[in-house]
């Protein structure tokens, strides 16, 4: 069955605690598989060309534009909804095959693939030097041996796919404004905030001493509605989240003080979000990888949301992208991807309401696609996706727009509008002293 919808599927590998691959392994980047460790080869059908590098920005794509789609003459191959689905089952994720059968209304447009995805060249070297080096450490709560650049581009386990999608390169530091939006009910509410991020381990120059265990650092401060305006938020993320928990403090302007959360991190609920969305879905998964066994089923072809321009335009107002039950299908772009298939199921002693997990992980790219939740009885609940593009001013390829959605109730969760906002700067000057409780308090006076 697999065979007839094209799967390759990868011998499932029961060690979570992987060896550095050698130099004759290694030496396959940039030659049979791309810089990152993709299959750079097309498949046998044709449905999936070769990578060539990337996409190249439009010619009239300038420096602040909401990137115009290089890929906007395209028609659709076909449209894929619940009436259907028999014949394109298998390319689905359960989450999506489920949405498209509760939402007669809902439909997946199939457009050619376009293997888009590029970062700079000194992260294709440094991934190079990874693929020799690097090492699960702590149980596979952590990584040594890398920095900057994919860890595991030859990956022989569940959870260095996952580390793959963890550290896969975002820039470096980046200032944005953007809303999320809560749906209950088929009532949408959103909020709009000012957010900064500093990485760390992809920084140019960064050596693993400099590192010292850090990740990134992470502030927003809420601008609208007026109910919510001021508040405020500062994460300090650690790479290895077991040997250095993560941090985090709170501004509120009603009393005017920083208070330090208990948590955020793993099945705790994100602030602002109505309990919608706990704090590791954000970008499709985040954090410690302790609390969950991995296992890698395998390389298939799917369809799953890619260079999704069409929902990213500037203009678009937010309720023509947020409907009642689900985005504008309209809006959104789908193709055939092969991806990684890794499976998350919930340890022993642990808590959580997605007892297992099912990521579709990008292969050129590293970027997870999509995720099937599960509960503690194995039913299915949840939906996640992303919709990437190529940020051409970097290169960098990642999610314009993510969704949770709840598939039983209707209720879903959005984050990334950001079409009637200025652009995201790249080049924001920022320090880590900018995250800090203080910062914090300051910019709430």
């Amino acid at each position: 069955m697999y065979r007839k919808f094209g799967v390759v599927l990868l011998a499932v590998f029961a060690c979570q605690a992987q060896a550095k691959v050698d130099p004759a392994q290694a030496a396959r980047l940039g030659a049979d598989l791309t810089p990152l460790g993709a299959e750079r080869a097309g498949n046998a059908q044709g449905t999936i060309p070769a990578w060539t590098g990337g996409v190249k920005p439009p010619a009239d794509y300038r420096l602040g534009m909401h990137h115009p789609d290089p890929f906007a003459n395209d028609a659709t191959l076909y449209r894929v909804d619940g009436s259907d689905l028999g014949q394109h089952r298998e390319l689905l994720p359960a989450g999506l095959a489920d949405l498209l059968e509760r939402h007669p209304d809902y439909y997946l447009q199939v457009y050619p693939t376009r293997r888009s995805a590029a970062v700079p060249q000194r992260i294709y070297d440094a991934t190079r030097e990874n693929a020799v080096n690097a090492e699960l450490i702590s149980n596979g709560n952590g990584v040594a041996g890398a920095v900057a650049g994919i860890p595991f581009p030859i990956p022989q386990s569940g959870m260095e796919v996952i580390w793959n999608h963890i550290l896969h390169y975002k820039g470096e530091q980046t200032h944005f404004i953007n809303n999320q939006a809560v749906v209950i009910n088929g009532r949408s509410n959103l909020i709009k905030r000012d957010r900064y991020i500093f990485y760390v381990y992809n920084r140019e120059g960064m050596t693993l001493e400099e590192m010292d265990n850090t990740l990134l650092y992470y502030r927003y401060q809420v601008t609208a509605p007026a109910k919510l305006s001021g508040t405020s938020l500062v994460v300090q993320d650690p790479l290895d989240q077991v040997l250095t928990t993560r941090r985090a403090w709170r501004y509120s302007p009603n009393d005017r003080r920083v208070r330090r959360l208990p948590s955020l991190a793993y099945d705790s609920v994100q602030p602002d979000t109505s309990g919608l969305a706990t704090a590791d879905v954000v970008d499709s998964y985040n954090g410690a990888p302790d609390r969950y066994e991995w296992t890698l089923i395998g390389k298939q072809e799917m369809l799953v949301p890619y260079n999704s321009y069409g929902v990213h335009q500037q203009g678009i107002e937010y309720d023509r992208i947020v409907q009642p039950k689900t985005l504008n299908p309209e809006l959104l772009r789908y193709e055939l991807h092969r991806v990684w298939v890794v499976e998350a199921n919930l340890r022993t002693g642990y808590s959580h309401p997605y007892h297992t997990r099912r990521f579709y992980v990008d292969e050129d790219s590293w970027q997870i696609l999509a995720v099937d939740l599960r509960d503690d009885k194995g039913e299915l609940v949840g939906l996640q996706e992303s919709h990437p593009i190529s940020y051409y001013e970097l290169p960098m390829f990642n999610s314009t727009l993510e969704t949770l959605y709840y598939l039983k109730t209707g209720n879903y969760f959005v984050d990334g509008l950001d079409n009637n906002e200025p652009m995201y700067d790249f080049n924001y000057e920022m320090s880590p002293r900018d995250f800090s409780p203080q910062a914090l308090r300051r910019a709430g006076n």
